[in-house]
């Protein structure tokens, strides 16, 4: 039996994202949706940055902790297969042919775009576009992408040949305009396009296109909360997206 190892944190991110619900399925869905890496003790020294500055992407691997099963536990009920959204729910592939959060170790793999790193008010931090990462969530190394040989143009997908296509439309009513108008201006640049790249890939549950339940939903995104809701027949099989509301949540 191999000896089991122990990974210790090396940074934590800062994101957007402050639920699971509305973040995008693969990392560079939503070119947007930005965030900050810090790295913590013993990690945070500059020098272990040297040369990175030539990369315009990197590799983070982390640990999925938004899962609620503590690690023992999800290893000993693990389920050898499982529901890829991408397939609607109603098909189960093996838990090795997907990127499912339910795994026999916790750990998921980014390839997110460096924006720029450096000292900010006494912490060592690293700019990321296109994040796929709950905010608070672990990292435990940072790899740079290499373009000549993690880009592979003769690759095949699988299940998943190509990117979703964006289904969806989305429109803003006249105050959530205005609102989103104010946050751009005053915390977060081009946050109205934000919104419109997560809702485009409807982010809704799989099972939601066969079994309609509801047609409004909420995400909290930074420290805000967006209402929405679907317009179509009965208010669920339509396909464009209507954001009601965008309201700061109170702390």
């Amino acid at each position: 039996m191999p000896m089991p190892h122990t990974m210790q944190p090396i940074g934590i991110i800062h994101s957007c994202f402050k639920e699971k619900f509305g973040i995008p399925r693969q990392a560079g869905l939503a070119p947007d949706a930005r965030a900050t890496l810090e790295l913590l003790p013993p990690y945070n020294r500059p020098e272990a940055l040297t040369g990175l500055d030539g990369f315009s992407h990197v590799w983070l691997l982390f640990i999925f902790h938004g899962n609620q099963k503590p690690q023992n536990k999800q290893r000993k009920n693990w389920k050898p297969t499982v529901r890829p959204p991408r397939l609607g729910g109603n098909k189960r592939l093996g838990v090795f042919a997907t990127r499912s959060t339910y795994r026999p170790n916790s750990v998921g793999l980014s390839a997110v775009e460096l924006t720029g790193y450096g000292q900010e008010h006494g912490k060592l931090v690293l700019h990321l576009r296109g994040v796929d990462l709950l905010d608070g969530t672990p990292i435990i190394d940072i790899k740079p992408y290499l373009p000549y040989s993690d880009s592979i143009p003769t690759a095949t997908g699988g299940f998943a040949p190509s990117a979703p296509s964006q289904s969806m439309t989305v429109e803003f009513t006249p105050s959530a305009e205005a609102v989103c108008q104010e946050i751009e201006q005053a915390i977060y640049p081009n946050f109205r396009r934000l919104v419109s790249q997560i809702l485009k890939d409807d982010p809704r549950p799989a099972y939601y296109g066969t079994k309609p339940q509801k047609n409004r939903f909420g995400i909290k995104l930074l420290d805000f909360d967006l209402q929405w809701q679907i317009e179509g027949i009965e208010g669920n099989d339509g396909n464009k997206i209507m954001v009601l509301d965008v309201k700061r949540i109170e702390t």
